[in-house]
């Protein structure tokens, strides 16, 4: 055999061998991509991912706080923010940058270990320890959803090397960090007496509900207790403006200038506004009214928004990080909006239309709402009332400036901010009249409201105060303002904890 027969063999051997481990290499590689392909396809969205499930199990405890407690907008939104504080803070650690906000001591996780797998339980069992705080009363609800999810509930290690343990340490750092944030949720504040959220600042309006002494101040109103009773419920939460803000400096930062007073032209016409939109509003204005407000099962303006925030996550189709992100972002800045709103309200202690329109119409003839079941008919200025339920007349709180206002304004720029874009796109169909007027004649068929933008929804939620008699234009204008400029400060923020 020649040596030229070996060498020509010898290199066919070689080339074809170089060719297998070529084409194995290839096969490798396509293989690897199939499976990251795959794993990417198949990571759960929308509704399915588990942020946006938890999202979902925070609004049904806050529903279920209201039932228990009535309405406490301040309160619960102190409770959503820290829950997602809580959330965001496990979930930053399986993040390649971003910072947590409370959780301190605990390393970044190697890349090896960013999966979502690890990010599902580190952020279920920070929001199972931070809901059992903040949502006691539902502990059992947070029980079986985290069996539900496959996860023990009673694991409550602090090992930092586990999800479960950064998780738990998640909640744990949040609540410890916000024990003394000036809520006073504990009742510990001096004077409480272990009373929770019990008022430390000894606030008393000037008005009684029976006398008002200065119009240009609030005056408490007297609700139906829905048992043939009456009371006149106190201000809630007049302290609020001392909460510790999460992105704001001050409580103060943005307080807008005075609202018009008493002898002001401005304040003459707004408060003619009020009567008369509320004398000629249409069904889809009723049912924006009563959309707004809320009504059973009602989940404030915090859970409005988030609710809403939910709306972008199916729509969009978000993954497990995109919701932790938004719902931290909508959350927080919704929380400081409140405290906000709180130190302009207790600034300025300023009347609402229901004691401004019975001082400006007093023994004059005014076409109104008569109440359940009366449409509008005429009566003395002095009858005159919102558009609402007699258990719950209007918010027990000075007006100016108005809280929907306020946090809707800063929701949807943080939620435009989030997204890079305006449109929202979504719509609800009610029965005006529905959760007013309860068991007597509805207004008619259903009507639909449509909310083509996330600023157009802030500015139709403002107004619909505005239509429904619970704030004069003033009011909300500066609210929206207010809110804009809470977001602005709260989307830096944000930015600074991504770590980008």
């Amino acid at each position: 055999m020649s040596f030229l027969y070996l060498k020509v063999t010898n290199n066919l051997i070689t080339n074809y061998m170089k060719r297998i481990i070529v084409l194995t290499l290839m096969m490798g590689l396509l293989s690897c991509g199939a499976s990251y392909a795959q794993e990417k396809q198949e990571e759960p969205r929308g509704i399915d991912n588990v942020a946006y499930k938890w999202g979902k199990m925070a609004l049904d405890a806050t529903a279920s706080d209201t039932e228990q407690f009535k309405p406490r907008p301040t309160i619960t939104s102190r409770y959503l923010g820290l829950i997602f504080i809580s959330i965001f803070d496990a979930w930053s650690v399986y993040d390649e940058t971003a910072i947590p906000v409370y959780l301190k001591g605990v390393d970044r996780k190697p890349a090896s270990e960013q999966n979502l797998k690890n990010k599902e339980i580190a952020i279920s069992y920070a929001a199972f320890g931070a809901m059992k705080e903040y949502y006691y009363s539902d502990t059992e609800m947070f029980r079986k959803f985290m069996t539900d999810l496959g996860l023990d509930p009673d694991n409550a290690s602090t090992d930092p090397n586990t999800p479960e343990g950064v998780g738990n340490l998640a909640a744990m750092a949040t609540i410890e960090a916000r024990k003394n944030d000036g809520s006073n949720q504990y009742g510990e504040v001096e004077g409480s007496n272990g009373e929770a959220y019990f008022d430390y600042t000894n606030y008393s309006p000037v008005n009684s509900a029976d006398e008002n002494t200065d119009i240009n101040r609030w005056q408490p109103k007297y609700f139906s207790d829905g048992k043939g009773g009456q009371y006149a419920p106190g201000c809630l939460t007049p302290y609020w403006q001392k909460v510790a803000p999460i992105t704001l400096t001050a409580a103060d930062q943005f307080r807008p200038g005075p609202p018009p007073l008493v002898g002001s032209e401005q304040l003459k016409k707004e408060v003619q506004e009020v009567v008369d939109l509320q004398a000629n509003l249409s069904g889809e204005e009723i049912a924006l009214v009563e959309f707004m407000r809320d009504g059973p099962q009602s989940v404030q303006q915090a859970g409005h928004w988030l609710k809403f925030a939910q709306d972008v996550s199916r729509r969009d189709n978000h993954t497990l990080d995109e919701d932790v992100k938004m719902y931290f972002l909508t959350e927080i800045t919704a929380m400081d909006a409140f405290i906000a709103s709180w130190d302009s309200k207790m600034f300025y202690d300023y009347a609402r239309p229901y004691a401004l329109v019975h001082e400006y119409y007093k023994d004059k003839t005014i076409k109104a709402w008569g109440g359940p079941g009366k449409g509008i008919i005429k009566m003395k200025g002095q009858e005159w009332r919102p558009y609402s339920p007699d258990i719950f007349l209007c918010p027990p709180f000075p007006s100016y400036t108005s809280g929907h206002s306020t946090i809707s304004g800063a929701c949807a720029e943080a939620l435009r901010l989030f997204t890079g874009e305006e449109y929202f796109g979504e719509s609800i169909e009610l029965i005006p009249g529905s959760l007013t007027e309860f068991d007597t004649i509805h207004f008619g068929k259903p009507v639909t409201i449509n909310f083509p933008t996330f600023t157009e929804t802030a500015n139709m939620a403002g107004m619909s105060r505005v239509m429904g008699g619970y704030h004069i234009q003033a009011d909300n204008i500066a609210g929206l303002q207010l809110g804009r400029d809470v977001a602005s400060q709260a989307w830096q923020f944000y930015n600074d904890h991504l770590g980008k």
